[in-house]
């Protein structure tokens, strides 16, 4: 009986996994962590759009069946066949619809990718800055572990407070855990409560220099990754305070719905029936593009297509959550992995 090459089972395990994040259900589950199946994927994202398109969809739909209706009446509502002068306008509308809609959704993406950029550097701030704290700052006493982990935690609270605060949300249970009560209620006071936490923490590291836990470059360069910290809330404070020009926005809206106006009377004589179905696919269509737009383009919501905030910071949770519950205090582990060096420390000279 032959035994299975580990070397190829391995491969292939790769080769599924690379299969798996390729398909809907895979994309999905590493961009929020939930698994899903395909279906499931598709109708959550697609939810947040049609509910808010639906109504104009239904109008388009009917309003060309409507057309269709007259036009079997014999109204004369349709554009002449042989007039090329409203076909041509029509498609000239068409060219400068699809470049606004291109340049609406591209902005909007620019928005996104750089809210997902600043929490990102986030993420690499906070581990930075709890790496360097759990490290550098010396131990006196067992208070003094105690105080540190807790300064760890309150590095991760300043990650959620600032998506609570860029949601506009009051403070929730998971942030109450994570401090003591009197900080929880000093915090409730506060009108910017991730500046309170980043005031704590900076306090803290200077507190530590004071008692010469910390030299002034340590103590530097933890305050700068803290600065870090601040200016990245700051560049999600702009891209939610400054969004695209509302003129845009309403503009965009106004040419989608004159253009679905228009098309049907261009349309009604080569298709007479199926004029209100093709209506509502293009409605569908065009109106989607500019939903879309205009959901990402604030990232920090609760909307399927928005930023999975709430995944990013039980990541920064759990990382900090294992270094607190896996890094010794007295044993260095780096020294366990060269036990001969240990053991014969005149190797080190030769």
């Amino acid at each position: 009986m032959s035994r299975s090459n580990p070397t190829n089972a391995l491969q292939r395990c790769k080769q599924f996994l690379s299969k798996a994040k390729n398909s809907f259900r895979g994309k999905y589950h590493l961009y929020s962590g939930e698994q899903l199946h395909w279906v499931q994927v598709v109708l959550r994202l697609e939810s947040s759009v049609i509910s808010v398109i639906l109504p104009w969809v239904i109008f388009c739909g009917v309003y060309g069946f409507l057309v269709s209706l007259l036009h079997y009446f014999g109204f004369p509502i349709a554009f002449a066949s042989g007039n090329r002068v409203f076909t041509n306008a029509v498609l000239s509308f068409n060219v400068g619809l699809t470049l606004l809609l291109v340049f609406r959704t591209n902005t909007a993406h620019e928005r996104f990718w750089e809210g997902r950029k600043l929490w990102g550097a986030l993420v690499n701030t906070v581990r930075n800055l709890s790496r360097g704290i759990y490290i550098v700052v010396k131990e006196q006493s067992p208070k003094d572990r105690v105080e540190k982990e807790a300064i760890l935690r309150l590095v991760v609270t300043f990650a959620i407070a600032m998506k609570l605060h860029l949601r506009a949300e009051p403070l929730d249970e998971q942030l109450e855990s994570l401090m003591s009560s009197i900080q929880y209620s000093k915090l409730q006071e506060t009108n910017h409560s991730p500046l309170q936490i980043a005031f704590w923490i900076g306090d803290y590291l200077q507190h530590q220099h004071d008692r010469n836990c910390l030299n002034i470059y340590q103590l530097t360069a933890l305050h700068k990754l803290l600065d870090d910290m601040v200016d990245i809330l700051g560049g999600c404070e702009r891209i939610l305070k400054t969004p695209l020009p509302l003129i845009y926005a309403i503009k965009l809206r106004q040419l989608v719905v004159i253009y679905c106006l228009i098309l049907p009377l261009e349309l009604v004589s080569g298709l007479t029936w199926w004029t209100g179905i093709i209506m509502a696919f293009v409605s569908f269509t065009l109106l989607s593009i500019e939903q879309i737009g205009s959901e990402i383009e604030e990232p920090f919501g609760h909307d399927p297509n928005d930023l999975p905030l709430n995944v990013i910071c039980n990541t920064m949770l759990r990382n900090v959550e294992e270094l607190i519950r896996l890094a010794p205090s007295n044993t260095r582990d780096w020294q366990l992995s060269a036990p001969h060096i240990i053991n014969n420390p005149q190797q080190l000279g030769s």
